[in-house]
């Protein structure tokens, strides 16, 4: 384990050892529940800068969760202090609904000049609810008063937030009016071949269906998607997978959403995560990071798709003001300094190192992420895993039937697959661990270090730390990782050869 180099400063009378134990059991009894992270970090955090947190114990924590990555700069840095200080001294009011005010346009003008040149010269912005969830919930509601349809295109694995339409649209949810279409997923390709070659079945089953008359698929008011699944499991959307889409919704009519609550202001290494692939969407849900650690949402979109009458969509706390100007701070500050590029160029240090780990460790299925959004997902490397029921090819049918004209068998897939170079990912992929990475989880926290859970079986360790953090913080991050993966192979020995993933649809941590 390596160090924190900072000791612990408690001053007296403040955050004893002996507070946190009665809190966190006064928490148990009152709150409800639904909780979650509490559960699995029962911590009681009195103070935090940057990536250090400091417990109600004395003791110092490295967050790899970073507010479910809303600290694009981390905690209480100080732009954002800086921003917060002067709206409060100003005398300015504080919520305001939706009227104008100088914070509200500044944040406006900072936000406009991160956008894509094509989308911001001619975009709305909708200040919603203070929640992600509430900004999916306002673009789901945008498309379909603007096309006059009511299907929804979503993807498998996906998450947008917990009220109805956002959950209807996510991975596990009862669908009302949602077509859910395949992901791409290297390691559990859904068509068993991985690589290239199952990002171009994906795109090529969204299109027959969209085609086929006979599909069942009601008339799509929009289609949503992120650019890297977060709760889906940390999993990058392929480029080129990125722009078929884009040009498959273009061609038919149907505007096209990227969820950037989680990729966006510098995540992945660029400063939305659509930019990697040069696609430009017709609408972008936002919140998390462009708050700068206050609750703020809004969503970007064409002009065109402005058809809202006064008061279609409101929200009372829409106009909080010290967000906005933290959002500003913010956003200015990752975009003055480079931060999405410096995130890239972490976390590519970050993967080399977590990739080197898991070609030692036969647990580590896969190490994957982009930029500072990166996932390790954990398997029993005595289990395989059964892997999808890939329909077999038969030429002139469609997804309706079971079958899908192009789709090999696995076999004849995998074959495929290797014949190419590629990883024979469809073979080789391992039962998920959900176990073992609750387990990662408790002796990363032990050793000082937070991190999330995530994925299909919550069975991938997910890292989230902020954009600010430096060489040495991102080695002790991943020493205190690989401490606590290795204690915990060794804690469970055979136990973690029988476990199961849960039953039902994985847990999520429920950000919005």
């Amino acid at each position: 384990m390596t160090p924190d180099p900072s000791p612990p400063v408690v001053p007296d009378g403040e955050g004893s050892g002996e507070d946190a134990p009665a809190i966190l059991r006064r928490q148990s009894l009152r709150e409800s529940a639904a909780r979650t992270y509490a559960r699995a970090l029962p911590i009681v955090p009195v103070r935090a800068r940057g990536l250090t947190i400091e417990g109600a114990d004395g003791r110092r924590y490295l967050d790899c969760l970073s507010g479910a990555g809303a600290l694009a700069l981390g905690h209480n840095h100080p732009v954002v202090l800086e921003a917060i200080r002067a709206v409060l001294d100003s005398g300015a009011p504080l919520q305001v609904l939706d009227l104008a005010t100088p914070v509200k346009d500044a944040f406006t003008d900072e936000l406009f000049a991160t956008l894509p040149p094509e989308l911001a010269a001619h975009a709305r912005v909708q200040f919603c609810g203070p929640a992600g969830t509430d900004a999916v919930e306002a673009a789901l509601k945008l498309v379909r008063t603007a096309t006059g349809r009511d299907g929804l295109l979503a993807f498998s694995g996906a998450y947008h937030g917990m009220t109805a339409g956002a959950l209807a649209a996510s991975g596990g949810a009862p669908a009302v009016s949602v077509t859910r279409l395949p992901f791409p997923y290297d390691y559990r390709c859904p068509f068993g071949v991985g690589g290239e070659r199952g990002a171009d079945l994906a795109a090529r089953w969204t299109e027959r269906l969209l085609d086929d008359p006979k599909g069942g698929t009601a008339a799509p008011a929009g289609m949503i998607l992120e650019p890297v699944q977060g709760e889906g499991g940390v999993i990058p959307a392929p480029d080129g997978w990125l722009r078929r889409t884009r040009e498959i919704t273009a061609a038919r009519g149907i505007p096209l959403i990227a969820d950037e609550v989680q990729t966006g202001v510098g995540r992945t290494g660029s400063f939305w995560a659509v930019g990697h692939s040069g696609v430009v969407p017709d609408v972008m849900v936002l919140s998390k990071a462009i708050g700068g650690s206050l609750p703020l949402a809004v969503v970007v979109y064409r002009e065109e798709l402005d058809t809202w009458r006064p008061g279609a969509h409101a929200g009372t706390f829409r106009g909080n003001q010290l967000a906005m100007a933290a959002g500003a701070a913010t956003l200015a500050y990752v975009r003055e300094n480079g931060l999405a590029q410096r995130a890239a160029v972490v976390g590519e240090r970050m993967l080399t190192r977590l990739r080197a780990l898991a070609a030692q460790c036969p647990h580590i299925g896969d190490v994957r992420g982009r930029g500072l959004m990166i996932g390790l997902e954990l398997v029993d490397p005595a289990r395989p895993d059964p892997g999808p029921e890939c329909p077999e090819a038969t030429t002139g049918t469609t997804p309706t039937t079971g079958t899908f004209a192009g789709v090999e068998g696995r076999a004849d897939g995998r074959a495929a697959r290797r014949a190419d170079g590629g990883t024979d990912t469809g073979a080789t992929a391992r039962r998920a661990a959900p176990m073992l990475a609750a387990a990662v989880q408790r002796e990363c926290l032990h050793r000082g270090l937070i991190v999330e859970l995530g994925g299909r079986h919550s069975a991938v360790i997910r890292l989230l730390p902020p954009l600010t953090i430096t060489d040495e913080q991102a080695e002790a991050v991943l020493d205190r990782l690989a401490d606590a993966l290795d204690a915990a192979i060794r804690a469970l020995g055979d136990r973690a050869a029988h476990e199961l993933p849960p039953p039902g649809p994985p847990f999520t941590g429920g950000h919005r």
